[in-house]
């Protein structure tokens, strides 16, 4: 039996089954093992490590300590609640934004890469080529989020530096607007989050795209890029003490087990706290050379987990209502038995959102793509709802393909 436990109720003896630390580099060679000594207790707590899976059926137990399955009900019940809040009416249908959004994150990406190769050369940003991207990132986000949230989950690897830049500006630019932030803010939290990893260009490609666990020596290098990019952006005299201070503390963690300066919930600022649940979130969705990512529902569930201890929780809450329950791009399994891709929040209840359906767990099939809305009713292009969301790989479809169809 597999049981959910706070890493302070480790013993040795316990089988642990997994590390829940999503991002983190843990210290063992293996998320599956028992654990023999107090000093592998220690490893754990000083990772910052708060949630493990052990085995019962191979080590000691913890007989209160709920199951896997009832730990998800319970974050399940109160995800639920989350969804009761209105979210922003949308200016334009998807398929108006969708040709866009492409051409913006086409342009967004080329740019971060030019950038990456400027810091390489010891060249200051160039802000004035920086500012229009935002701007055009922010009016999309404007027209219709969905668009290019749901192209943010759409990364190839060999450019995923580049990529996740433009997700996280454009996720951190749409937090802003959910919360209502003023115009500036937004613009100067946007430029942040396109410029936050500027200073991974100083760390070796060989480490960067190292598809094992990473040495303590090469962790300790990765984890020089905040500073790093810090000192890259400062040798630009135009340059805001916002994106200074995203690109500097977007790994700090409300518990201090962040970095560079292990900054507590008092000391870390609010963007940086909304720059660290974006850089995560769009982190454990992505596939890397070194981990399959997790869909984003399940991901959102694991951030409000870890919000406990790591992220303000109820900013992760208002991330979670941006972004939806159920995100865009996330595929669902619906009462019906078909398949579909979340194309669209409702604009009341994020439990409800618009699906362009196209497969038949029934039948094993592909069906006439359809737009259906979960808020209507039976006739009135609804008349169905959400079991769950799934795997693409489980079903062997690939969702982003129906992403366009809303009209």
């Amino acid at each position: 039996m597999l049981k959910k436990i706070d890493s302070s109720q480790l013993r040795v003896g316990m089988a642990i089954h997994d590390l829940d630390c999503g991002w983190m580099e843990h210290p063992f060679v293996r998320n599956r093992f028992v654990i023999t000594s107090e000093d592998e207790v220690r490893k754990v707590l000083n990772a910052g490590i708060r949630g493990v899976t052990i085995d019962c059926s191979k080590g000691l137990d913890v007989s209160d300590a709920p199951t896997v399955e009832e730990a998800a009900a319970a974050t399940e019940a109160e995800v639920a609640a989350i969804a009761a809040k209105p979210v922003t009416p949308l200016r334009a249908t998807l398929a108006e934004e969708f040709d866009r959004a492409v051409a913006i994150r086409r342009q967004a990406a080329g740019l971060v890469k030019t950038v990456m190769q400027d810091a390489r050369l010891g060249k200051a940003i160039e802000l004035d080529k920086v500012s229009p991207v935002v701007e055009n990132i922010t009016a999309s986000i404007l027209r219709n989020p969905s668009a290019l949230l749901g192209l943010s989950y759409i990364k190839n690897k060999d450019d995923y530096t580049f990529l996740h830049s433009v997700s996280v500006c454009t996720l951190l630019v749409a937090f802003c607007r959910s919360r209502k932030m003023d115009d500036e803010t937004t613009y100067q939290a946007g430029i942040g989050g396109l410029l936050h990893d500027t200073g991974k260009a100083l760390v070796p490609d060989h480490i960067l795209n190292k598809p094992g666990r990473l040495t303590d020596e090469e962790f300790e290098v990765v984890r020089r890029h905040p500073r790093d990019g810090y000192d890259i952006l400062r040798r630009s005299p135009e340059i805001g003490a916002i994106p200074l201070d995203i690109t500097l503390h977007h790994h700090e963690r409300r518990d201090g087990t962040g970095y560079p300066d292990r900054q507590g919930a008092e000391q870390i600022s609010e963007l940086a706290q909304m720059a660290a649940i974006v850089d995560v979130y769009d982190a454990i969705t992505a596939d890397r050379c070194y981990h399959k990512g997790m869909p984003a529902a399940e991901a959102l569930r694991k951030m409000y987990e870890w919000s406990k201890f790591h992220f303000n929780p109820t900013l992760t809450q208002e991330f979670m209502r941006c972004v939806g329950i159920y995100p865009v791009g996330t595929l669902v399994l619906l009462e019906s038995g078909r398949l579909g891709v979340v194309v669209e929040p409702h604009e009341t209840s994020l439990l409800t959102p618009k699906v362009n359906v196209f497969f038949s767990t029934k039948s094993q099939t592909y069906i006439k793509p359809e737009t259906i809305d979960l808020s209507r009713g039976l006739g009135f292009g609804g008349g169905d709802k959400i079991v769950r969301h799934e795997s693409p790989e489980k079903w062997k479809v690939d969702p982003m393909r129906f992403m366009a169809l809303a009209a």
